[in-house]
């Protein structure tokens, strides 16, 4: 069997990632771990996140994966170097989508939605000292308790729609006309954000610029399985089982100790 693309997350947030990789790689095989035991990253020390992101990893590699998709932007921001350095496969991050928010803002102003460890990271405020100027404020904004509840179901979900709306609230106010995805289980959450916003305001998430980004990376280094045969995608969980509306019928979903 061709080697598979490996993908990890704390739970369900890079099933995001993964579907729009299906849909855009028909030919290759995929591995997603979902780390649920553990989840959420975002309230864990670093250590406790580069640990868990290594034990992933190394257990990508035993499933015989050829690249490793860190899908979930807590455990990018927060361990992607250190496993480029030990792992030798190819590792591609989510970083949150600030550059083009502040490339096109009208507003001046931005928000973000992220865990507290993303918003505390090197990475993340490098990333935004470097693309920022002085004209333009970013206005971010902890999904607490977000995680646990995406995890839990979003259909028919109360808490969510209570914490968004707190959330959002201050944001609005602030007069944004973007706002960036911090956290691919907030992915799963545009529809609803999209009701709270205006129409002028924009969502940017990661889901494009990461699929392109693998599918060149894969066509660089020539390891893009082009043959026409059946993928397979195998999804594994270490904690609670995955539910159902987050997945296709054709992933075949596991229980694995890792």
């Amino acid at each position: 069997m061709d080697k598979a693309i490996g993908l990890f997350d704390s739970g369900i947030g890079g099933l995001s990632i993964l579907n729009s990789l299906v849909e855009k790689l028909p030919y290759e095989n995929f591995v997603y771990l979902s780390d649920n035991k553990n989840c959420p990253y975002g309230n864990k020390s670093q250590e406790q996140i580069i640990n868990f992101s290594l034990k992933n990893s190394k257990k990508l590699i035993e499933l015989n994966c050829k690249m490793i998709i860190v899908a979930c932007n807590t455990a990018t921001t927060n361990s992607i170097d250190l496993l480029r350095e030990k792992i030798d496969i190819p590792i591609i991050g989510i970083e949150p989508g600030i550059r083009p928010a502040i490339l096109n803002t009208k507003s001046k102003n931005i928000g973000i939605l992220a865990t507290e460890k993303t918003l505390e990271s090197k990475l993340f405020n490098s990333t935004s000292k470097n693309n920022l100027t002085d004209d333009i404020t970013i206005h971010e904004q902890i999904g607490y308790r977000l995680v646990n509840e995406i995890e839990k179901g979003i259909n028919g979900n109360i808490l969510i729609e209570k914490y968004l709306k707190k959330y959002v609230a201050p944001m609005v106010e602030k007069n944004i006309d973007y706002l960036v995805l911090g956290c691919t289980h907030y992915n799963f959450l545009e529809e609803k954000l999209n009701k709270l916003f205006s129409k002028n305001v924009k969502i940017v998430d990661t889901i494009s610029p990461v699929t392109n980004h693998v599918i060149k990376t894969l066509e660089n280094l020539k390891i893009k399985n082009n043959s026409i045969s059946k993928n397979s995608v195998n999804i594994y969980y270490n904690g609670n089982r995955i539910l159902s509306e987050f997945t296709s019928n054709n992933y075949e979903i596991s229980y694995l100790d890792f």
